[in-house]
């Protein structure tokens, strides 16, 4: 849809699942995370019009009787993309290049590693990890050095998003009782409530020069998306729908 909420397009359609949409830099197709081809999970990409699907992960190796098989998560950065996957036995990160070739793993945890973010340089992934006891927000180099824990909060800190200078990371935590918005700088510090309500907001997305962001909320009784201003002013409902619509990607 437009960023306005207008022009609402359906691009995908089936039986199966499909959610997690992410642009290419060149916003000339969308990476996402489906269940189109059976009882697994696989990251898809498509044209920006819904057009020429292609599978970039295959996951029915790893599928069991008692334990789904999964990769999903995609987060687009130049030519590469960043997911999480259990192929090993445990969600991990990985990397792998556009056209699902050269895959490497890059976190190496007995914990849960997922929601991977690429950050604007290409050479950071900020993801989410279990490995402390509760969902906490770390950064990685893509060759997998250099972890850094960036939150440390009794509550759940996920979903990091990096703003377009590469400055600021937005996530979501119940910190104060409640899934809400916030935002820190890369370093972990200056964290700042964005939203203040009693529902639930989360998936939050950077607009491409920064001043935006979007996210999803019930906050009007189900699942809408909603933009905001970066300092968490000038907040607007774009969405209106029975449904549930949630997991808004900005296109760059």
């Amino acid at each position: 849809m437009n960023g306005d909420g207008a022009g609402v397009t359906e691009l995908t359609s089936g039986l199966g699942a499909d959610y997690d949409p992410t642009w290419s830099p060149d916003g000339n197709r969308i990476a996402f995370t489906s269940t189109r081809d059976g009882a697994y999970f696989d990251i898809w990409v498509m044209n920006a019009d819904g057009s020429n699907l292609t599978r970039l992960t295959d996951s029915r190796p790893f599928l069991t009787d008692s334990t789904p098989a999964w990769s999903g998560g995609a987060s687009w950065c130049s030519d590469r993309i960043a997911f999480f996957s259990n192929r090993d036995g445990n969600n991990e990160i990985y990397f792998m290049r556009e056209d699902g070739s050269e895959v490497t793993r890059v976190t190496s945890s007995e914990s849960s590693d997922y929601t991977p973010r690429l950050a604007p340089d290409c050479d950071h992934i900020a993801f989410v990890s279990q490995r402390d006891g509760n969902e906490e927000i770390y950064v990685i180099n893509t060759d997998g050095r250099g972890e850094v824990r960036l939150t440390s909060d009794a509550a759940s800190d996920r979903d990091p998003v990096w703003s377009p200078d590469g400055t600021r990371i937005a996530f979501t935590s119940t910190r104060d009782g409640h899934s809400q918005i916030y935002v820190m700088n890369v370093d972990g510090t200056g964290v700042t409530r964005l939203t203040d309500d009693s529902a639930e907001d989360g998936r939050p997305a950077w607009s491409q020069d920064g001043s935006q962001l979007v996210f999803n909320s019930n906050r009007d009784g189900n699942n809408e998306i909603y933009v905001m201003n970066a300092d968490g002013t000038g907040l607007v409902r774009i969405t209106n729908d029975p449904a549930s619509d949630s997991r808004p990607s900005w296109r760059r």
